[in-house]
């Protein structure tokens, strides 16, 4: 057995104990080796489901939440939650209990009662089964995100899990099919949908500032390269087995929404392609040392993957991935239509007709910004800055999730575009390791994406 087969046979083996019981190996077998006709099964929608477009359940006066991870998103999550209204914190859970005391702490701190609390790989169950609860928060690990998420709709609960919502099709099908069946919210936490910028362009694009979008662009550039010391850190061990790009959602998501994708357009197939592996390599040697063992190590992600989606009614989507280059911090997200453009990086800009061949200037700019200012920002935009999160955007997020729950609204955010977005972890990795054949997009909505006619923010 060669020894890389070793070393990823070993890592799979000792993830499976420290990821609340699951097992890493699905991040792999999962996919691997499947034919292409397997990857595109349509999944007929079972007798008695019905599409969960734009689901409205019965409102609930005040939220019952379990909070499953309490690392480093979940604690800042449940942190946040204390400045939200109406509002009860009713479980922690997590593998270690020092992360559950350390969020015990800080709910405590804020005034909250005393919230029960989980320590295990198979707790969080419990946490699920529960019947005061409502709202299943999930911030674990990957791999964890869906068979967490699954389960906590089974025991009749709204569920939101973080980013990617799914690691493979068939884990995107398992969700939509859940969620269809027990008519339960099932919503991924892309908070970068909330940010500032893109709700501001997405208000213009929705009101035609843009004139029709044509193309868009997204990715999730962030030198990640010192994650490479750490000995367990469980992201950089898929490196070694992955390529395509295991993180799309924070650049597409928005794009998506502006692009009213499974609102009355769909993506149809995907392309895409890896550059060689450089930057992991060389990074490694000037740290380890050149004759190192952490220098030997052979990885199959590339610096960069590049992935351009069409859609059905001839949009394109680029999206870029790349965690390994010593470049500053990049989404790009930009927006392209006939009538003008806007870019967020490297530094927000406004081009529109006439004279489109230029940026507007910044009075100019800042005028446009303020009179197309989203609605969520004007309501809470200076408040979530204070509360924080990513400049604002995670409270605005957590703050839209329990408002719509507590007024029996539509969320932001359905289980479709979970779908949709985290379906490009297996289906990026085909295509890329397949010389950038074109990979068809499940249509995850089984044609109900004619139904909607763009993006509605329920009030």
């Amino acid at each position: 057995m060669k020894k890389s087969e070793n070393t990823r046979r070993g890592f799979i083996k000792q993830a499976a104990v420290g990821t609340a019981g699951l097992s890493f190996g699905s991040i792999f077998s999962s996919f691997k080796g499947k034919s292409y006709a397997n990857t595109l099964e349509s999944n007929e929608r079972p007798a008695g489901s019905h599409h969960v477009l734009q689901l409205r359940a019965d409102p609930i006066p005040t939220v019952r939440v379990g909070f499953i991870g309490a690392g480093n998103r979940g604690g800042k999550a449940a942190r946040r939650f204390t400045f939200i209204e109406g509002i009860e914190i009713k479980a922690i859970c997590d593998l270690h209990e020092n992360r559950v005391k350390n969020t015990q702490k800080t709910i405590i701190d804020k005034g909250f009662p005393h919230a029960d609390e989980y320590v295990g790989e198979e707790v969080w169950r419990k946490v699920c089964e529960r019947d005061d609860i409502d709202l299943i928060y999930i911030t674990t690990y990957w791999a964890n995100h869906t068979p967490m998420a699954v389960y906590a709709m089974e025991q009749g609960k709204h569920v939101v899990t973080e980013v990617p919502a799914a690691i493979s099709v068939e884990e995107c099908w398992s969700l939509v099919n859940t969620a269809e069946k027990t008519r339960k919210h099932c919503m991924m936490l892309e908070n970068c949908c909330y940010d500032f910028f893109e709700l501001t362009t997405l208000n213009m694009a929705q009101k035609g500032v843009f004139g029709e979008l044509v193309h868009g662009e997204g990715a999730y550039i962030h030198d990640l390269r010192s994650q490479l010391k750490s000995k367990t850190n469980w992201r950089t061990k898929y490196y070694e087995d992955y390529t395509g790009n295991p993180y799309p959602t924070h650049g597409l998501g928005p794009i998506c929404q502006a692009m009213n994708i499974h609102r009355g357009d769909k993506m149809n197939f995907l392309v895409s392609v890896s550059s060689g592996q450089l930057g992991m390599t060389q990074y490694l040697k000037d740290t380890f040392g050149e004759d190192s063992s952490e220098a030997g190590k052979q990885y199959k992600m590339g610096d960069m993957n590049t992935t351009i989606i069409k859609t059905e009614k001839g949009k394109t989507i680029m999206v870029q991935h790349d965690v390994t280059s010593p470049r500053p911090y990049s989404r790009l997200h930009t927006l392209s239509g006939t009538k003008g453009f806007a870019q967020k990086y490297p530094s927000p800009g406004i081009a529109l007709e006439p004279d489109a061949h230029n940026f507007l200037d910044k009075d100019t700019y800042n005028k446009l910004m303020k009179e197309y200012e989203h609605p969520f920002i004007t309501k809470i935009g200076e408040y979530a800055k204070e509360v924080g999160g990513h400049g604002g955007m995670d409270f605005i997020m957590d703050y839209r999730l329990i408002y719509c729950l507590r007024n029996g609204l539509p969320l932001d955010q359905d289980v479709y575009d979970a779908a949709e977005w985290s379906c490009l972890f297996e289906l990026t990795e085909k295509s890329a390791s397949n010389g950038g054949f074109p990979v068809q997009i499940p249509d995850f909505t089984r044609g109900d994406w004619k139904l909607l006619d763009g993006l509605d923010f329920a009030d």
